[in-house]
């Protein structure tokens, strides 16, 4: 079950005590403390423009600017409507932080050494969604300052620069001086942050996303801009979340059981935003108000539940951000208060804008194809394995062609949003190394004649053909190339 406990815990009317955050204390003033402050000031000020740039001019898709612009999390709506659907209270109030239950984000470098992680001690092994296998992962480079979450989420995402992987742990800690995990999932740092049907699931989040995505980075909260500019990471409590549907697009998992425990409804993956008349300047702590003109112009995603919190945005672990400095700040809660009463979920928009404010059309056309197992070896005497990295089957070197092949039809993961459509054409492509080759056939459920044979198709071939029912099945083959090693990739795209 993918929950957290809530941050805060309220010991008293008066006193709130933030987990995971320690703060330094305050410094004395020197004699000439006017003089002294009023150029610290501006030495500040000059100190935020300049970041604010450096980060501005920073290229999309990289540490600093996670993602492609075109991605829903760099994108914002113009004119959006809203559904009528409030944020009820729960057990504590909204909260704005880092600490136990959020994350950090770790650059690696080129001179890191590999780190292979395992599944934690007394279980059948490292969860991979993506492949729906349990085994270890061995990331390339490892940072030498991971440290995870300390509740029992774990969260933690490595960015790899050189592969362009974001690395997204789930129950990541150290036992016994050996990195274990209960799960792990990936995504592209240049790519859309969320998943896909062929590639469901790329992080670890329950909506099947990065806890790097939407979160209010350290480098981001000084850096003199009056809002963050991307979409942020939310969670909400039991009864805000939908049990049908439990998710919606983007998103495209949900946490264990939500469809039983939920009573709300507003989905996984929905937008959450201010309206456009809510007045921040109302606000006066500047770190909440530049947080509300965030929830303005680009919102936030719901990507997690969490325990009586009725919202909750992540920041990343060490940022020192903490609105309510020297204890419970009533003003702070009562602004957060009066946020939960106006926020509302986007259930439409004119249009969208990318990072780069240039239209763009949310995409809703993906491939359908993983080439995930279960494989069942049909000729050859070594399988190929799925490597979730290249979303391939990777042959080794053989003198024999290896054919292995999928019943299961689990090469086609369902999503509540998109899924083959009945009547609509389909394209199947190969896309494959060393004269491997890729067959899809489909069926009608069992005692029916095949429907669709695309047979062996090399890499470059393709075939289209109309989808006949919500109940077809799909086997997939893979087979191999002679000689040296092959790999095998399909794709199945919607083509009205």
């Amino acid at each position: 079950m993918r929950s957290k406990l809530n941050q805060y815990s309220v010991c008293s009317s008066s006193l709130l005590i933030v987990a995971g955050v320690v703060m330094a204390a305050a410094i004395a003033l020197p004699v000439n403390a006017a003089e002294t402050t009023a150029a610290k000031a501006a030495n500040k000020t000059s100190v935020q423009a300049s970041t604010s740039a450096n980060i501005n001019q920073a290229a999309w898709g990289t540490y600093q600017k996670p993602f492609a612009a075109t991605s829903p999390w760099n994108s914002r709506p113009i004119a959006p409507s809203f559904g009528d659907f409030v944020i009820p209270k729960s057990t504590y109030s909204p909260g704005v932080a880092g600490g136990e239950w959020s994350t950090g984000v770790f650059l690696a470098n080129t001179g890191d050494t590999p780190m292979t992680v395992t599944g934690l001690p007394k279980t059948k092994g490292l969860w991979d969604p993506d492949a729906e296998a349990f085994h270890d992962v061995t990331v390339p480079r490892w940072p030498s300052n991971v440290v995870a979450a300390s509740a029992s989420d774990g969260h933690a995402d490595i960015v790899d620069p050189v592969t362009g992987i974001v690395h997204s742990f789930w129950q990541l800690k150290k036992v016994d001086g050996q990195w274990v995990a209960a799960q792990y999932a990936w995504t592209r740092i240049d790519g859309r942050g969320w998943g896909d049907p062929a590639h469901y699931f790329q992080g670890s989040r329950a909506a099947g996303v990065p806890t790097a995505a939407g979160l209010i980075r350290k480098h981001e909260i000084n850096d003199g801009d009056t809002m963050y500019r991307h979409a942020l990471a939310m969670s909400l409590t039991f009864n805000a979340l939908s049990p049908n549907p439990t998710y919606i697009f983007p998103a495209t998992s949900a946490d264990t059981n939500a469809a039983k425990e939920n009573s709300g409804k507003i989905p996984e993956g929905a937008l959450v935003m201010l309206p456009p008349s809510y007045d921040t300047q109302k606000i006066v702590n500047p770190d909440l108000r530049k947080v509300a003109e965030t929830l303005k112009t680009y919102g936030a995603y719901v990507v997690d539940r969490n325990f009586g919190t009725p919202f909750f945005i992540y920041v990343e672990n060490g940022a020192g951000f903490d609105l309510h400095k020297g204890g419970w700040n009533k003003t702070v809660a009562d602004d957060l208060e009066r946020m939960r009463v106006a926020l509302r979920q986007v259930v439409n928009a004119q249009s969208w804008v990318d990072g780069n404010e240039k239209p763009v059309v949310q995409e809703k056309k993906f491939n359908l194809l993983s080439m995930r197992g279960p494989w069942q070896l049909q000729a050859g005497t070594t399988a190929g394995n799925f490597d979730t990295w290249q979303q391939t089957v990777v042959f080794p070197a053989t003198s024999t062609r290896i054919t292995q092949v999928n019943y299961s039809s689990r090469g086609l993961h369902p999503l509540a949003w998109i899924g083959p459509e009945v009547g609509k054409t389909y394209r199947v492509a190969a896309q494959t190394t060393g004269d491997a080759k890729l067959r899809l056939q489909v069926r009608e459920p069992s005692g029916t004649p095949l429907y669709f044979d695309s047979n062996e198709l090399a890499n470059g071939d393709s075939k289209t053909f109309k989808w006949p029912s919500k109940t077809a099945i799909v086997t997939v083959h893979a087979i191999s190339g002679v000689g040296g090693p092959s790999t095998v990739r399909g794709e199945l795209l919607l083509q009205d």
